[in-house]
């Protein structure tokens, strides 16, 4: 299923919209309606929690691009609905992912025994614990200017000791702890894929071959950017200019003097050095603007070449997309 990331208040609506199950198909408490637990559709809940400033977005957001479904700041009490929701015969949520933290306030201190009920109710789950010193905290503060949800009008630190002291019980159950203290985001990524994700779960980099025109205004936020204006331009042959980049006859023409290929054997060695480096690194989106003048024919050709090379590749998960080639051209 496609990734999803909610709000806490969000998931009112999925509630709701459980709620309109007819009164019989509502299941009764520790009843399971004759599903047994190996049938579940959950299979795989993780509760993100720990110090305010210690990485629990970044955390989130490596779960998110695995495919879990994603709930932020979710108080304590709804994650037992939450469970029950997803475990319903109707759910297709098989694995989930959700943060309960200090921002919830008065609702978070009941998360230790909501552990407790999904324990005994057989829910498949993991708690993520995510710590980091004094000091990494407060500096983290600083930098970010953020307030912090302990210290509405106090100091930070203030705020982080009445946090550590609401937050103890709830290591001792962790099942994971990792100090962020220091562990850069693309760090934190490689250690919680190698020690939380399952480990049949493979990272694979999802990138998109975008080509378009500059006279049609520049690229929108790519990572890599390449300008292709210096190859032959079909586009002052009359016979060439209906066409795009699709066509064979277009490709030929921009390699009529060899230029085309000489370009790929410096781009090629880059995109293969490059492409498994931001592999490693964690990322998992990438952008890859090729541009020429209009975005019909020779940006068109580049990025088609592109994605069908590295579309094979066990590695990546690779789409192409093309801006302007069907906007009507100049004269």
């Amino acid at each position: 299923m496609p990734t999803r990331r909610v709000s806490g208040n969000a998931v009112k609506l999925l509630f709701m919209e459980a709620s309109r199950r007819a009164p019989d198909e509502a299941p009764r408490p520790g009843v399971t309606d004759g599903v047994t637990p190996s049938r579940f559709a959950l299979t795989d809940l993780v509760i993100i929690t720990g110090f305010s400033g210690a990485g629990k977005s970044t955390a989130m957001a490596v779960f998110e691009d695995e495919g879990y479904f994603c709930v932020d700041n979710l108080p304590s009490e709804l994650i037992r609905s939450l469970a029950e929701l997803f475990r319903h015969g109707g759910s297709k949520i098989e694995r989930a992912a959700v943060v309960s933290d200090a921002r919830a306030r008065g609702y978070f201190e009941g998360l230790a025994a909501i552990l407790d009920d999904l324990r005994a109710a057989g829910v498949n789950h993991r708690v993520l614990f995510l710590e980091a010193d004094e000091q990494t905290l407060l500096t983290r503060y600083k930098e970010t200017r953020r307030r912090h949800p302990l210290a509405a009008s106090g100091s930070v630190a203030g705020g982080i000791a009445r946090e550590r002291a609401l937050l103890a019980p709830l290591r001792e159950r962790a099942d994971v702890v990792i100090d962020t203290g220091a562990l850069t985001a693309s760090m934190l990524r490689r250690k919680l894929a190698d020690e939380v994700l399952p480990a049949r779960t493979t990272a694979r980099l999802a990138i998109n071959f975008q080509s378009f025109g500059f006279k049609n205004g520049p690229a929108r936020d790519p990572d890599l950017l390449f300008d292709v204006r210096f190859l032959p331009n079909p586009h002052y042959e009359p016979d060439l200019r209906p066409l795009t980049g699709t066509d064979q006859r277009i490709v030929d023409f921009i390699d009529r003097d060899g230029a085309l290929s000489a370009f790929y054997d410096r781009l090629h060695p880059l995109l293969d050095y490059l492409l498994p480096q931001y592999l490693a690194e964690g990322k998992a989106h990438l952008v890859i603007a090729v541009g020429c003048t209009g975005g019909r024919h020779r940006s068109v050709a580049v990025a088609e070449h592109l994605a069908a090379r590295y579309g094979d590749s066990s590695d990546y998960l690779v789409e192409v997309s093309h801006r302007d080639v069907h906007k009507p051209e100049r004269r």
